[in-house]
């Protein structure tokens, strides 16, 4: 098969992150830009929470388990625990920058860094999926814009309320997609012949660690000083109403 299809499917999957980044165009009242911003932290909690729990773990479980049990629940807990320590490494690190006092800024840079690392494996997956058989790798595209999109939001909207930059969030966000063409181009010049579903178990593991962590202990701490319990709620529920129906119809 032309390796242009496949790469193209990629792309379109990816970059349907910045899709979500549009929603910063929307002209939202001074007095209701507390009430917006809750709703989409919560909206992002969800989904990435969602997202690690109904689609990262247990896929990738599945597929290390299946050889060997304990080395399988050993390399697991690794990549997972990894996760976690590396993400809170770099929000230490962050946190000791001078110049950084922007929560929603450091939280938005957090998403696009998880988001990356998450887009990059995806990429890989969707690329040789599509050139191996081409309905399937439309099927995972089709999934994977489905959680894309409002990904994209939650990088968008902090970096936007930080910098007040529309530029800026749509860059953001833009870098986090790139990542996915990028794991295609990747699978097809170097690792075409040498990556197995377990490596990309492992990676999606470390991912699921970081994005939890990242979702307990930043976004959550975040959502909750707007004082907005009401729009919180509705973002959760519709966060996890986006995460049910890619669950069960993707």
């Amino acid at each position: 098969m032309n390796i242009l299809i496949p790469l193209l499917i990629s792309s379109i999957a990816g970059f349907s992150t910045v899709l979500g980044a549009f929603i910063v165009f929307l002209r939202i009242k001074k007095e209701n830009i507390n009430k917006f911003i809750s709703i989409c932290l919560s909206f992002s909690l969800a989904i990435m929470i969602g997202i690690s729990i109904t689609d990262l773990i247990p896929s990738s479980l599945n597929i290390l388990l299946k050889s060997n049990l304990s080395r399988g629940i050993i390399i697991s807990l690794i990549s997972f625990l990894f996760g976690i320590i590396s993400i809170k490494l770099l929000i230490v690190k962050i946190n000791q920058q001078k110049n950084n006092t922007n929560n929603l800024y450091k939280l938005g840079l957090l998403n696009m860094i998880a988001l990356m690392l998450h887009n990059f494996p995806e990429g890989i997956a969707t690329f040789l999926s599509s050139y191996q058989n081409l309905s399937v790798g439309i099927h995972l595209a089709i999934a994977i814009m489905l959680h894309n999109i409002p990904e994209g939001i939650s990088i968008a909207v902090p970096i936007y309320y930080a910098t007040n930059n529309k530029k800026e969030a749509l860059k953001k966000t833009f870098i986090s997609g790139f990542a996915e063409p990028l794991g295609a181009i990747l699978a097809f010049l170097l690792f075409k012949n040498f990556i197995t579903n377990s490596f990309i178990s492992i990676i999606l593991l470390l991912v699921a660690g970081i994005m939890i962590t990242i979702s307990i202990e930043e976004i959550f701490p975040q959502t909750l000083k707007y004082n907005e319990k009401k729009y919180v709620t509705y973002g959760l529920i519709l966060g996890i109403l986006i995460i049910l129906i890619n669950h069960f119809c993707f």
